[in-house]
């Protein structure tokens, strides 16, 4: 879509009576500032590179900024599942444990303004780097289960905000929902930071925070996943598959010094090989194991997601040791963290926010964390996907194993969504990288590949 044809007026809602007190990280450069620019100076390469970046930056900014202020209907007599919870949410309890479980994923999207890429001009992400942003979302939410206590939750909380969820009453009830007072609609942001930071656990998750920084030394940023990106032939402004960044992030965990006890493993051929895990986690004694991260990329369908794979997703989510599913739907990548009824829950990493100084004390922690929960239909999901899951110990590895197990053998009828082997992965390169976004998936008997058509692009970005 081309960003200078749009008008004021944004899904729906004018631009002049909509105020986002909660998020207000629009960019400060208006369309008209821009066009001055363009004509006042005479550009070179670099120069209209930079500016097609900036453009592109204000223009998913301006999207998807007023999209996530748009309310996702929940429906309050239905379960909601979430990396291994479940949330009632007739249950006012319920409904405030998810609403801080959802706050505490970290929220890692479209930057601007960070240092320039090496080898580019870039100096933002957006219009390319959304699966890059979904893999992080990823790997950080095992790397807060690694590190914190079980069922934390972050400590922020607003003084005064609108509901984030709509919930859908029945026909005969006369209940107004999960709404708040319309005079208190200001933002606020009270809180004693001091005794926050004395928390050893605030301290941890501002750590984490850091380790995804948009800076060249932050061991999982931009800059760092786009340089380990490089041995698959791709750079700074390309496209990445999920395929293609779950080796990154094995790359990136592997070369890190502050994860001495974590190992990442992506399987091959949707096959996890169980020697292969136990070789990377095993130690001697008297050291324990390792904890692990099992990256699976799949893709569950041709064109289009298989129904028949449908449960099987549903399953996965619904499982403690699952940590989120780095796919999308056409078009567009999305973090997918749980679901209700036939629809995903998600979060979006296609608003486009400033750099956030995680060098300076108290860094606002805010435009890390997303407080609008989001949902999709599960049948537009697109079929290339990486599934994620965590075990701390080899007695955690090993249940864990059985409970996926279980869950992707019912799935698609004969042919199970990806298999686990006994045996040990040959003839393979231990830290290779495909050189391709083209992955091996299941075929069943009623599909065609149509190996002239673009069936197996992972996505196709905007």
């Amino acid at each position: 879509m081309d960003p200078t044809t749009s008008s004021t007026y944004v899904y729906g809602r004018s631009a002049a009576n909509d105020h986002l007190e909660d998020w207000d990280l629009l960019p400060s450069v208006s369309a008209g500032s821009l066009s001055q620019e363009v004509c006042s100076e005479d550009q070179g390469t670099e120069e209209k590179s930079k500016f097609k970046s900036r453009l592109v930056s204000a223009w998913n900014s301006v999207k998807y900024g007023w999209s996530l202020k748009q309310k996702s209907k929940f429906n309050k007599s239905s379960p909601l599942f979430m990396l291994g919870k479940t949330y009632n949410l007739k249950d006012d309890g319920d409904k405030e444990r998810f609403r801080r479980s959802f706050a505490s994923f970290l929220w890692l999207t479209y930057r601007r303004g960070f240092p320039q890429l090496p080898g580019s001009s870039l100096t933002t992400d957006s219009g390319w780097g959304c699966v890059l942003r979904t893999g992080q979302m990823l790997l950080a939410q095992g790397l807060l289960i690694h590190l914190m206590p079980p069922g934390w939750t972050w400590s922020l909380r607003y003084c005064a905000v609108k509901d984030d969820l709509d919930l859908l009453q029945p026909a005969d009830s006369a209940e107004c929902g999960w709404m708040a007072d319309e005079g208190r609609n200001r933002r606020g942001r009270k809180l004693s930071v001091g005794s926050l930071l004395d928390r050893p656990t605030e301290g941890t998750h501002r750590r984490v925070v850091s380790w995804f920084a948009d800076h060249p030394a932050a061991p999982f940023g931009i800059h760092n996943l786009v340089e380990l990106g490089k041995s698959s032939g791709k750079k700074a402004g390309d496209w990445y598959g999920p395929s293609i960044v779950a080796h990154i992030l094995k790359k990136a965990v592997t070369s890190s010094v502050d994860l001495p006890n974590l190992v990442v493993y992506v399987a091959q051929d949707c096959t996890v090989y169980l020697q292969d895990v136990r070789g990377l986690c095993e130690r001697p004694h008297p050291h324990g194991w390792k904890s692990v991260i099992v990256l699976v990329p799949v893709r569950l369908g041709g064109q289009e997601l298989n129904p028949s794979y449908i449960a099987c997703v549903k399953k996965l989510l619904m499982l403690q040791s699952c940590i989120g599913i780095i796919g999308g739907k056409p078009k567009h990548s999305l973090f997918f963290v749980g679901f209700q009824d036939d629809h995903l829950l998600y979060l979006d990493p296609h608003y486009c926010q400033p750099t956030v100084n995680i060098r300076k004390d108290n860094f606002a922690l805010e435009s890390f964390h997303c407080k609008y929960p989001r949902k999709m239909p599960i049948s537009r999901m697109d079929p290339s996907c990486t599934i994620g899951f965590y075990a701390q110990g080899q007695n955690e590895f090993e249940c864990m194993c059985a409970v996926v197990n279980e869950a992707v053998s019912t799935s698609a009828e004969t042919y199970p969504m990806f298999i686990f082997s006994e045996e040990k992965r040959r003839d393979v390169e231990e830290e290779s990288i495909p050189r391709t976004n083209s992955i091996t998936y299941i075929q069943r008997n009623n599909e065609v590949n149509d190996e002239d058509s673009n069936s197996v692009d992972e996505f196709v970005l905007i």
